[in-house]
């Protein structure tokens, strides 16, 4: 099933308005067997902007498909500079309070599991298990033409050294890891190919207009048919790699709980939509069940608004 390229949803229906009110929220979380679903709504407080609400990246950048990818060398070019330089700074972002709140409720046996839309491995390094990456993860690369999978780090170390001196200065960073850069910054950046094959490497995720593996895609409908619920954080459910599993929670009679402070295109399946920022509500569904969150993770302070 293919990953519908669309960038915007409005609504063209009455939805209902979004509440302040974490009842059902902590209710369900209470019972036990939610399974999460998180959007990059649920990684802006750790510096990584979303796409599509207010600030989001869409308004300034559209994300690379898997068409122009495959299809033009230069358009890798272009995409592997801005990346190559977006994470330098991806990188480094840090889990933050929605990150461990999840984790904490995973930890004491609340959740049956968490799928994530988002590319940033940061529900990993907030401590969470089992996780699901609809999208892949930005941290590993992947050869094209004979399969190996490598480390993005391995990669980043080989682009420095075939770019020496590229230091240009972003406009912005965006929820895929790419940085904001004009045709003129990029220049004639190098791009290396699979020390493997010598064939083209791409990053381990679901581009626009690409195809979400069939056996995750089923992994994560298995995981909706166990769950008592599903909580939806931080995700607009404007590409239908997410969604469907709302329609199916919904079709399944499951309820359907979202935070987000916008409208979603799931809101008509849902029992509620939350309108609050999600670490602020989440540490309170937390503090109402009696769920530590806790601190930094490992040591590392959550990175700052301005990354």
């Amino acid at each position: 099933m293919r990953m519908r390229p669309t960038l915007s949803w409005t609504p063209t229906e009455d939805l209902p308005p979004g509440t302040t009110d974490l009842g059902p929220v902590a209710d369900a979380l209470g019972s036990g067997g939610v399974l999460v679903l998180t959007g990059a709504g649920i990684s802006t407080e750790s510096g990584i902007p979303d796409y599509r609400g207010e600030g989001g990246s869409l308004s300034r950048h559209t994300p690379m498909t898997y068409q122009d990818f495959v299809g033009s060398a230069q358009a890798r070019r272009r995409y592997w500079a801005r990346s190559h330089l977006g994470w330098r700074t991806f990188g480094r972002a840090r889990p933050n309070t929605g990150h461990r709140a999840v984790a904490a409720f995973g930890r004491h046996g609340l959740l049956s599991g968490v799928i994530t839309q988002n590319v940033d491995g940061l529900h990993q390094a907030a401590g969470s298990e089992g996780v699901v990456e609809l999208h892949g993860s930005l941290a590993r690369v992947v050869c094209l033409s004979c399969g190996d999978l490598s480390p993005r780090g391995e990669l980043a170390r080989r682009l420095e050294e075939a770019n020496a001196g590229f230091e240009p200065v972003a406009a912005g960073i965006n929820p895929d890891g790419d940085a904001d850069l004009t045709d003129e910054q990029v220049g004639d950046f190098h791009v290396v190919p699979c020390t493997v094959c010598g064939g083209v490497l791409k990053p381990d995720v679901v581009f626009f207009g690409e195809s979400v593996p069939p056996r995750r895609v089923e992994h994560c409908r298995e995981l909706v048919r166990e769950a008592a619920a599903l909580l939806v954080l931080g995700s607009s459910l404007t590409v239908m790699s997410g969604l469907r599993f709302v329609r199916q929670a919904a079709e399944a009679g499951k309820p359907v709980l979202i935070v987000n402070r916008d409208a979603t295109r799931g809101d008509r399946h849902a029992l509620t939509r939350v309108a609050l920022p999600l670490g602020s509500a989440l540490s309170a569904v937390a503090e109402r069940l009696d769920v530590p969150v806790g601190g930094p993770v490992d040591g590392r302070e959550a990175a700052p608004a301005s990354l």
